[in-house]
């Protein structure tokens, strides 16, 4: 399904103002801070509509929207655009990588700055049943999961992390893929980027898990950059 451009301008500041603060935004906010060349009476009325079809859902009693999977979805599909890695962060990847001459260690090492930099859980798949883990932390302290049993949920995914990395390891491949909700064998209230580094003999799964509320561009362009260092 395709949306006019009016909607998909809408849905792309939703995105953006969801993904910085985590909390549903307004009309008011499109038009103040988005510049959008509406009414908030004609974004609402858009925003209704995009409700309808499944891109947005209005939590609780608020004014606001948040953007569904199927907006995610749709901005993969639609909106992606290729993302330049900083300077700043090629460089913290590339030193991260130098630091150490053993395979396993230099993708710990690699693993823990992208979870720095990407501010998520970094996974590393070393084989269907080694399985490495950094920035844990960065999950639990995002504000999507600071309910108890949302916490439960995820701390019962992070015990089977080595069982999950068994079931998916031969399914992923080095071109990065994403997977939403219930696609996510890490849990549906997360997100997670998954590629593969490494030659064949020696591949290693290695992905970054999240809220679905992620910067798929950024974090995507980070992985690619990640792959061509360690591939090279």
């Amino acid at each position: 399904m395709k949306l006019t451009d009016r909607q998909e301008t809408i849905l792309r500041a939703i995105l953006a103002e969801h993904i910085k603060t985590a909390m549903p935004v307004s009309s008011n906010v499109l038009v103040e801070k988005y510049r959008i060349d509406l009414s908030p009476a004609s974004i609402r009325n858009e925003m209704a509509e995009l409700e309808e079809q499944g891109f947005l859902a209005q939590p609780h009693t608020s004014a606001g929207r948040v953007p569904t999977i199927r907006a995610y979805r749709y901005s993969l599909e639609h909106f992606s655009k290729e993302y330049d890695v900083s300077k700043k962060s090629q460089e913290a990847i590339r030193k991260a990588f130098r630091s150490e001459t053993d395979p396993e260690i230099q993708c710990k090492s690699v693993a823990k700055t992208i979870a720095e930099l990407c501010e998520n859980t970094v996974i590393v798949g070393f084989a269907r049943r080694d399985v490495y883990y950094t920035g844990l932390s960065n999950l639990f302290h995002q504000p999507e999961f600071a309910e108890r049993m949302t916490i439960l949920s995820l701390s019962a995914v992070v015990d089977h992390l080595d069982e999950v990395i068994s079931r998916i390891f031969d399914d992923i491949h080095d071109e990065p893929k994403v997977l939403l909700g219930r696609e996510n064998p890490f849990g549906e209230e997360t997100g997670v980027l998954l590629t593969k580094f490494g030659a064949r003999s020696n591949e290693r799964l290695f992905g970054i898990l999240g809220p679905i509320r992620m910067p798929y561009d950024h974090h995507l362009a980070v992985l690619r950059y990640t792959r061509e260092l360690i591939n090279a």
